[in-house]
């Protein structure tokens, strides 16, 4: 008989988080397909659980999703994330489709998730937001994306690494000025920190944190919209370019920003 693919949410640091349904589909599959399977081992012996397991990350995806896909179609499989849920920021949205794609059931088991208990936390605006992941590395790129998102009145939600996390917050503070935010560090782990503020706050705070963390910021102040604002539109093409974006990727972001036309930043471009 088949079995079915279960995407199973782990903790994202205490294991006390774990559900009880997820703690009996993880000892009821016969295969756990893990991102890190001694960080999945870990909660196993914390559960008293000794299920068979079989890494799966992004550099062996393609040689282990056939495999996957052949054990699922005997017995039911688990699949897991080294925290939280699987497929936010961690691989396996590849595996998930292609198992639905050969008929394969696949049932989501929720649980705890850095995004939502990063918001939980906040005290912004929890109706609508982005989530926008990990920014790019690149400084251009991650500044590219944070003007894109610029006057957007939702709440943005990234994913940040330690070392990054001042390099970030200062693209945050010069793109989208001293509005409020939140740095989630550690989340559920010993060592967990929440830090209100703003981006200048949070560099001053900030020197060299360790840890996982999560920036949650205010959306854009009501009113503020999407206007064509020729002025904000020059000085954020300024800022792009200085960064070292393309002239391509600087109008795609500043027409969709700001609601100039092509013609004006292109022109603005070529005078900045």
């Amino acid at each position: 008989m088949p079995g079915t693919l279960y995407v199973v949410a782990t903790p994202i640091g205490n294991l006390e988080d774990i559900t009880l349904r997820a703690a009996r589909v993880l000892g009821e599959v016969s295969l756990i397909a893990a991102e890190d399977t001694r960080q999945t081992r870990k909660l196993l012996t914390h559960l008293g659980l000794h299920t068979r397991m079989l890494s799966y990350n992004e550099h062996n995806a393609a040689q282990r999703t056939p495999r996957i896909l052949r054990a699922v179609l005997k017995d039911d499989v688990a699949l897991v994330s080294d925290a939280g849920v699987p497929i936010v920021s961690d691989p396996g949205a590849g595996l998930v489709r292609a198992a639905a794609e050969q008929g394969t059931v696949v049932l989501p088991i929720p649980g705890p998730s850095a995004v939502t208990a990063a918001l939980a936390a906040a005290g912004m605006p929890a109706d609508a937001f982005h989530f926008l992941g990990f920014p790019p590395r690149a400084r251009g790129a991650r500044t590219a994306l944070i003007t894109h998102y610029e006057h957007a009145p939702e709440t943005l939600i990234l994913f940040e690494a330690p070392h990054r996390l001042r390099a970030t917050l200062e693209d945050l503070r010069v793109v989208l000025g001293d509005r409020p935010i939140a740095v989630c560090r550690e989340l559920t782990k010993l060592h967990e920190e929440l830090f209100y503020g703003t981006p200048s706050e949070a560099l001053d705070h900030f020197d060299a944190p360790r840890g996982e963390i999560v920036i949650v910021v205010a959306g854009a102040e009501a009113g503020r919209g999407r206007e064509a604002d020729a002025t904000a539109a020059g000085e954020a093409i300024a800022r792009l370019k200085a960064a070292g974006a393309t002239r391509r990727d600087t109008t795609e972001q500043v027409v969709d920003a700001y609601g100039i036309s092509r013609r004006d930043a292109y022109r603005v471009w070529l005078q900045t």
